[in-house]
């Protein structure tokens, strides 16, 4: 169970005792939108990050959610890719097939991943229109304030300096507005090499939630959750505030640990 809940400035922000309560909350957060989408729409539209993100969610693969949830209905995607052979160590695909989708029953068809055998401006494009075609076929709802993709969850990491995706502090990327998948070949983090969701389209999905955990980053979850004024660096994952749509952090203490409202 999470320490606290909404905040007085009406972010919610779920604080847990360690990385395991997390997990398991975590997993019944995504479970409950996955049941509340595949009702409404007969299809759960859900777009991944990486890193630990994806070893959080492990209790998805496990009693009950490995039964009760509707694996059928799902359609995977990620919100960001590094342009890297699908067996390779830094592939998200590569991640979240063996943390996750191996030990699930989603339908093949179901897990739409990049072309990892072009350049990362192809594999953007090519993704793009992917996304195009499942938003036209009704598989992606479309946001009705803009004509971006409206994804039914979009989970997200944090890295220590702010980056979301692979949007990054500073980066060009993170002022495009046009195009709703973009790519990167300078990341400041390697591979160079990477596709990502842009801005537009993290802040018009339904649901958004931003999983983090470690004291490394807990001056950058300060930062993109407190209310600091003027002169503030304006992170990316302080940009990530959906339109129409729900954001929750998920945070253990040791990220929280320098939040005003919750440090100790």
């Amino acid at each position: 169970m999470a320490l606290y809940g909404t905040r007085t400035d009406g972010k919610e922000v779920k604080i847990y005792e360690n990385a395991d309560e997390l997990s398991t909350d975590l997993a019944e957060y995504i479970s409950e939108l996955s049941e509340a989408s595949v009702m409404e729409r007969g299809v759960f539209a859900i777009a991944l990050s990486g890193g630990s993100l994806i070893s959080l969610m492990g209790k998805l693969a496990e009693a009950p959610y490995n039964k009760t949830v509707d694996w059928a209905k799902w359609h995977i995607f990620w919100a960001d890719e590094r342009v890297v052979a699908k067996s390779h160590a830094d592939s998200n695909y590569k991640l979240t097939k063996d943390g996750l989708l191996s030990k699930v029953p989603i339908v093949p068809s179901h897990i739409h991943s990049i072309n990892d055998t072009v350049s990362a401006e192809k594999a953007s494009e090519e993704y793009e229109f992917v996304i195009r075609q499942l938003v036209r076929t009704r598989v992606i709802s479309v946001s009705d304030i803009s004509d971006c993709p409206k994804f039914d969850l979009i989970l997200l990491g944090m890295g220590p300096d702010g980056h979301v995706a692979s949007l990054f502090p500073g980066h060009p990327v993170l002022a495009q507005k046009e195009e709703w998948v973009s790519f990167l070949t300078d990341s400041p983090k390697p591979p160079p090499e990477r596709i990502t969701f842009t801005l537009p389209v993290v802040n018009s999905a339904s649901n958004v939630a931003v999983v983090v955990t470690s004291s490394g980053k807990a001056e950058a979850v300060r930062l993109a959750i407190d209310d600091i004024g003027p002169g503030c660096p304006l992170l990316p994952a302080k940009m990530v505030q959906p339109s129409k749509g729900k954001l929750v952090w998920f945070l253990d203490k040791a990220a929280a640990s320098k939040l005003d409202e919750y440090s100790t």
